[in-house]
């Protein structure tokens, strides 16, 4: 699904002393599993997940998704990629304060309302959430139940990729597990890419790519 050639990502640009955040590699991702991509602040790894996500345009290399080097297409055409097949979970979990559960999930749908409405319901209620806090404001939930809210609105239109930066870094250790426990069984049939540092919650993961200076140091488990 993924093939990246050659990436790097250089800030100070203009500057005798040039910051390498992703410093020239290679890389192949599966169709589908759990990746997990570890290593301390500063490493690269959040910034390659931009990068494979659209969210950051790489200085140097291509990223190849599904056949298209992602690098070259336009905003536009970013945008879309992002909108349609897509989802996000950070370690924020950025719901909007004065929408409910419900309303928090519909609003990344790409479907009509009533659909929309259905398929948020759906999610919550998989990843654990009662009928009775679906109209529960983020205020009136718990930490461990707006990041599952987060998580069903990443996962509304079934994207066929989902992008985790530190998801579980202000969770406990019980919630931290379940959400990890959620994106194993997703990633059986989508591919769910999860940047920690915690390499406790990446017990269960297909395939850990570690980093160190903008580099891959070791890639464990095969592609």
């Amino acid at each position: 699904m993924f093939e990246v050639k050659n990436i790097s990502m250089i800030y100070d640009m203009d500057t005798d002393e040039k910051m390498y955040a992703l410093d020239g590699f290679d890389l192949k991702l599966p169709d589908k599993g759990l990746v997990g991509i570890i290593g301390p602040s500063g490493s690269g790894k959040s910034t390659l997940m931009y990068c494979l996500s659209t969210l950051k345009r790489p200085t140097e290399g291509s990223i190849i998704y599904n056949g298209n080097d992602i690098t070259q297409i336009s905003d536009k055409d970013r945008e879309e990629l992002r909108r349609k097949e897509f989802g996000f979970v950070f370690q924020k979990h950025y719901l909007v304060p004065y929408m409910n559960a419900v309303d928090n999930v519909m609003v990344a749908g790409t479907m009509p309302p009533k659909e929309s409405e259905k398929k948020a319901k759906e999610k919550l209620s998989v990843l654990g959430l009662k009928e009775r806090e679906f109209g529960k404001k983020p205020a009136k939930l718990s930490g461990g139940q707006c990041q599952r809210v987060a998580i069903a609105r990443a996962m509304v239109n079934d994207p066929k990729v989902i992008f985790a930066d530190e998801p579980t870094a202000s969770l406990d250790h019980e919630n931290a597990y379940n959400v990890m426990k959620i994106f194993k069984k997703y990633s059986e049939d989508r591919l769910v890419i999860v940047v920690t540092h915690d390499r406790s919650v990446l017990k269960d993961v297909d395939m850990m790519i570690e980093m160190w200076d903008g580099r891959i140091s070791s890639i464990t488990g095969e592609v």
